[in-house]
């Protein structure tokens, strides 16, 4: 299988990674892996894609660190890559990262758009990313799932919402990821509320979403595939991320720290509600973010914390996705051009 996954930037990816973890399991697995990034792509007179990438022969890599390290030394294959050869072309760059850059918030769906229509699997379906480009995606879930919110650029209805919230809200942008931006206001923090507001009005629109207090306990992200819960022989790919000190924020990357959590049959019901929208739109591996018995992020652009095995009592659930996209290798091998590339993300 001839595989390449698509980052911000090749070379400045945040570690621990999902998607390094991804591309390492690949590679221990025997497939052609390449990595390149947003700013790579070339639509050459050809008609074909083609992109600038990166990738090591199989070695003996101890970790993802120790493969990471070879991509970016002068020891990596640097190549000129047609996309349109490839197997699989997985989208796993986060456009809320390039929110200073707008050509390279679309610029893998652009491309990615065009390879799927050469024959390329393309993961997570472009078409249905193009419409989760923004946290507005969420929107489109039932209504019992989500928490309630406003979603604005005038600061009056920032403040109507926080006066009918008892004065206490998340506020944060609109197009966002990591938990950059985001904001726990409370009663006191009334006289600064027009400041936080303007804080986020820079990124453009504001989110102000009701509180749940039991996100103090922090949430817990739930991975699906192929439209269901991702688990291997009874365990679950789910963790809890608990927040350090009175940070609210979630994110791995903004400190927190990952947990072994137990699925409930309330988070395994919010997940069968979120299905038919995640298959309809073409989305193979999604990070559902729950508190309580509502969602507070459906992630389909770069959902992390796969790399996490201690968590998932040492079972490898990085072998099991890569799996996965083997069998829709071989279904196109069966079946050519019978399934198209939305259907083809969750079968």
């Amino acid at each position: 299988m001839k595989i390449a996954f698509v980052l911000n930037d090749t070379l400045h990816e945040q570690l621990p990674s999902s998607t390094i973890q991804l591309a390492l399991t690949a590679v221990r697995m025997g497939h052609e892996v390449w990595l390149t990034g947003v700013g790579d792509f070339v639509y050459n007179c050809d008609e074909l894609v083609h992109a600038h990438a990166r990738s090591v022969k199989i070695g003996d890599f101890k970790d993802q660190n120790s493969y990471y390290e070879a991509i970016c030394s002068d020891k990596a294959v640097k190549e000129r890559i047609t996309v349109d050869d490839l197997d699989i072309l997985m989208l796993r760059n986060d456009p809320a990262q390039d929110v200073q850059s707008s050509w390279a918030q679309h610029a893998a769906i652009v491309f990615g758009r065009t390879a799927m229509r050469h024959g390329v699997i393309v993961l997570n379906d472009p078409d249905g990313l193009s419409k989760a480009i923004n946290k507005m995606y969420f929107q489109h879930f039932p209504k019992e799932v989500r928490v309630e919110k406003v979603i604005t650029r005038n600061f009056s209805e920032i403040e109507r919402f926080y006066e009918k919230h008892d004065r206490t809200m998340i506020l944060k942008p609109l197009m966002g990821s990591a938990g950059r931006g985001v904001f726990f206001v409370q009663p006191e923090d009334a006289a600064n509320l027009h400041q936080m507001a303007d804080a986020v009005f820079r990124d453009g629109y504001a989110i102000a979403e009701e509180y749940i207090p039991e996100a103090r306990g922090g949430d817990t992200r739930l991975f699906l595939m192929n439209g269901v819960p991702l688990q291997i022989d009874g365990v679950y790919c789910a963790f809890r991320r608990i927040q350090e000190g009175e940070d609210i924020r979630s994110n791995i990357h903004a400190g927190a720290r990952a947990e072994p959590v137990e699925v409930t049959p309330q988070m395994l019901r919010l997940a069968e509600i979120v299905r038919p929208k995640l298959v309809q739109d073409g989305m193979f591996l999604v990070g559902l973010d729950i508190v309580a018995d509502k969602l507070l992020e459906v992630n389909v652009f770069s959902p992390g914390g796969l790399h996490h095995k201690e968590i998932f009592k040492n079972v490898d659930f990085s072998k099991k996705v890569i799996e996965a996209l083997e069998k829709k290798v071989l279904y196109v091998q069966y079946y050519g051009g019978n399934f198209d590339n939305i259907e083809m993300n969750t079968l």
